[in-house]
């Protein structure tokens, strides 16, 4: 293994079947790591494990509904029985709803997105035992600019990635002394969803560009995916329980 990147490591990408996730998962892989692409979509993980064959690295897809604690354990289970371990994991994944304003958002909105925190929680529950056996770990959860900024009807959204802040915080307390690192992204990247989004609200979006420091959206393989991999280092051994904004600039805070 290198000691500043990921070769040979193991690392598990939730939501690894498009966007953010596999634009990681392909910067992972090419970089020589051994990468679970776990994603609840069938069709999806097909089109991923598609794109990645032939890279440097081994790859192993699951289909994971990380809503649901049994099969988020099973992907972990699979991941060791593959590789014979787990080094890190990125989880990418989260469960939404529509935007809504604060009075109008129902409490099913709620458990949707308050799903997520709880497949996220249960996700780094699962990989712990198997990091602190071998005192070495890395966990990426991923945060959001919108809950640090109280973006406006999204409230569903932002209670949902301010708990895994939270969660990423506490986890970095409490699990430092056992040779894991917890970190977040708050990632600002053009997936293909994101510019699906940006195509509906086009005149929103170009404002957005013309404040942005660097005048474009980030890139998830180019961009995103060097900061995950950093973060699943070696490299990363005395950086925990921070939030990366990863985003160009876009959003600037202390």
């Amino acid at each position: 293994m290198t000691e500043h990147g990921v070769e040979g490591r193991r690392i598990i990408v939730t939501g690894g079947g498009q966007g953010i996730g596999l634009g990681m998962a392909r910067h992972l892989v090419a970089n020589g790591a051994k990468v679970t692409v776990a994603e609840w979509k069938e069709h999806r993980l097909d089109r991923a494990l598609d794109a990645l064959g032939g890279m440097d690295g081994e790859v192993l897809g699951t289909v994971t509904d990380i809503t649901d604690r049994a099969g988020v354990e099973a992907m972990v289970a699979a991941t060791v029985d593959r590789f014979g371990g787990v080094d890190g994991i990125i989880n990418n994944a989260h469960t939404f709803t529509a935007k809504a304003s604060l009075l109008d958002v129902e409490e099913g909105d709620l458990d949707v997105n308050q799903a997520t925190v709880k497949g996220t929680w249960h996700a780094m529950r699962a990989v712990h035992p198997h990091m602190a056996a071998q005192g070495w770990g890395r966990i990426v959860n991923f945060a959001s600019a919108a809950g640090i900024t109280g973006m406006a009807d999204y409230g569903a959204y932002n209670m949902a990635k301010e708990a895994i802040r939270a969660l990423t915080r506490t986890a970095a307390r409490e699990w430092g002394r056992d040779g894991i690192v917890v970190n977040a992204i708050a990632p600002g990247a053009a997936s293909p969803r994101g510019k699906d989004a940006a195509a509906r609200a086009e005149a929103e979006y170009r404002e957005f560009l013309k404040d942005h420091p660097m005048g474009r959206q980030g890139d998830p393989e180019d961009d995103i995916g060097p900061v995950a991999l950093f973060l699943c280092s070696d490299a990363c051994r005395f950086l925990t329980g921070q939030t990366l904004m990863v985003d160009g600039g876009a959003f600037l805070w202390a």
